[in-house]
């Protein structure tokens, strides 16, 4: 018990010096922010989650794992106040599991003797949630950006062939289709962004389908770039390129279906054939027994 109280007390002085370093660290920051005159930013958790990240081992636990900056990249968190959050959830998460996990240690299981064990891999277990979470999150993104370039080539096609350019498409795209291609619009309007700063197009489009990482969206930009380069042209590639993604589309659905199809056998082979075989061989197995016990 005395353990236990010892181990609590370091905790909390932790904390408490964890604490006052945020503290200062917030205070500077919001006389910068005054001092550049921004307005106030949002609430004190999500302000002092931001600032924990932006600490040095914060910024070092996401910067020494390129995998982690990949994915971020792909689920949209490209700002610093993005990337620190996360570096405040990597952080705080592993501390976190392992504070639970001593605690229930200590309280159910106070004299198996296995501490050292059990938080290192409490440790390692919660350092590795929140990559998968991410990696999760950005493999769902991807699926979303595929199935939105289905839409996305043939409202291009109808904006190219009433005369606009590739730019001026892609500006009506990113302010008409928000809600029906919620994700590749929040896209476009990044890239446009850097476009107006003085940016040029094409590369941008490039990076953000070296990002994105989605086969395609990069054939769509591919297309996108020769209609910028040559001024037209490229409608028929579009149109190629739908009816390829079309197949891609029925030949996943076709799998989809045939993998569902095996998985209904095997749920009514281990749920349906014992009812199955209670009824068909029940009364012969009962006629059975009461023959033998007779």
């Amino acid at each position: 018990m005395a353990f236990v109280i010892c181990a609590l007390l370091i905790v909390a002085a932790a904390a408490l010096l964890i604490n006052i370093a945020v503290r200062d660290r917030l205070r500077q920051q919001r006389v910068m922010q005054r001092l550049e005159g921004e307005k106030t930013g949002p609430g004190k958790f999500d302000t002092w989650m931001r600032a924990v990240g932006n600490t040095k081992f914060g910024q070092r636990s996401v910067s020494m794992d390129s995998e982690t900056e990949v994915l971020l990249n792909r689920v949209g968190w490209r700002t610093a106040n993005q990337r620190a959050l996360f570096a405040a959830f990597q952080v705080a998460t592993p501390v976190a599991f392992a504070g639970l996990v001593f605690l229930g240690h200590e309280l159910f299981f106070p004299r198996s003797g296995n501490l050292l064990v059990v938080m290192l891999c409490a440790l390692v277990l919660g350092y590795l949630i929140p990559k998968r979470m991410l990696a999760y999150v950005a493999k769902k993104r991807q699926q979303e950006i595929s199935v939105e370039i289905s839409t996305f080539i043939p409202l291009l096609r109808i904006l190219f062939e009433s005369g606009m350019a590739v730019e001026q498409a892609l500006r009506v795209l990113s302010l008409e289709a928000r809600q029906l291609l919620p994700v590749l619009t929040g896209e476009l309007r990044v890239v446009l962004a850097r476009v107006d700063s003085g940016l040029e197009l094409g590369q941008e489009l490039s990076k953000t389908a070296s990002l994105l990482d989605v086969d395609e969206f990069n054939d769509t930009c591919v297309i996108l770039l020769q209609l910028i380069q040559q001024g037209g042209g490229a409608m028929k590639s579009l149109q190629a390129l739908k009816a390829l993604l079309d197949d891609r589309r029925a030949a996943r659905l076709e799998e989809y279906i045939s993998k569902m199809s095996a998985k209904m056998s095997v749920v009514m082979m281990v749920f349906l054939f014992p009812a199955l075989m209670m009824v068909l061989a029940g009364p012969s197995f009962i006629a059975i027994t009461r023959a033998f016990g007779s």
